[in-house]
């Protein structure tokens, strides 16, 4: 199996509102996939519909080779760390336990060895042991979004999935963070939608670029004509730290300001 993720002639909104039209896109099984794009311009619906959360209007979505829902339990989904309430009382250890439960019947799971092993290891590998009795709510950013990777990498996923994992945290966590994904990927398929440059130049090895169309899918390369295409102008990637300056020179090109 080639491709991790197929998206063939898909379309899909809420309600009568159209949020993805006619996406074709294929994801190269143990890729590095970005997903940018503005705000709004469905690269979260994108990413439920992979999850098998959102069914499309129409067109075929196959992940692992399967219908999303079968394929669902090989998945590690990190969701936006701002949707989550901190305030509930649960501990760094009961959040990624909850990684073990995917697709069983929550209340009646006994945690076994295996599982309990599994957890240790996430722990480890996240650098949460000594804060695993910790309750999230007293967690600093950074601390929280490596317990949402590790509940993810719990799962033992075949493709892990990332929703603006970095948004929120210095740069010092951040570039944490696409450490301990560079090495995963050795071991799995990601795909992360992503606002930081950072990534899009160290990390990731293919860039899809969303606008409710797909605009773009390839190696990692923003000329300002795609950016132009994406965005409108550059204004939203330069909020982002790109400097005016870089994508000019990159596309050798003063043109691109005037709208």
């Amino acid at each position: 199996m080639n491709n991790a993720v197929c998206l063939q002639d898909v379309n899909a909104g809420y309600g009568n509102i159209s949020a993805l039209e006619n996406i074709n896109l294929n994801i190269a099984a143990g890729s590095f996939t970005g997903i940018i794009g503005p705000n709004g311009g469905g690269k979260t619906t994108l990413l439920k519909i992979m999850l098998g959360l959102i069914e499309p209007w129409s067109g075929k979505v196959e992940v692992l080779g399967l219908n999303p829902r079968d394929s669902r339990r090989m998945i590690g989904y990190v969701p936006q760390a701002a949707s989550i309430n901190r305030q509930f009382p649960i501990s760094v250890r009961q959040v990624v336990s909850l990684g073990r439960l995917d697709g069983k019947r929550p209340a009646f799971h006994r945690f076994n060895n295996m599982d309990r092993e599994a957890i240790d290891i996430c722990l480890q590998r996240l650098d949460l042991q000594d804060l695993s009795e910790r309750q999230i709510g007293q967690l600093s950013s950074g601390q929280f979004q490596r317990v949402l990777i590790a509940r993810a990498l719990a799962v033992e996923p075949v493709l892990l999935l990332l929703d603006e994992p970095t948004s929120g945290l210095d740069a010092k966590s951040s570039s944490q963070v696409y450490d301990l994904l560079q090495e995963f990927n050795r071991e799995m398929t990601i795909i992360m939608v992503t606002h930081d440059t950072l990534a899009i130049s160290s990390c990731v090895d293919t860039i899809a670029c969303i606008n409710h169309q797909l605009h773009y899918h390839g190696e990692p390369d923003l000329t300002p004509d795609i950016v132009m295409k994406l965005y409108g102008c550059p204004v939203d990637l330069i909020a982002h730290g790109v400097p005016h300056r870089v994508l000019e020179e990159h596309g050798g090109s003063h043109d691109f300001h005037h709208h």
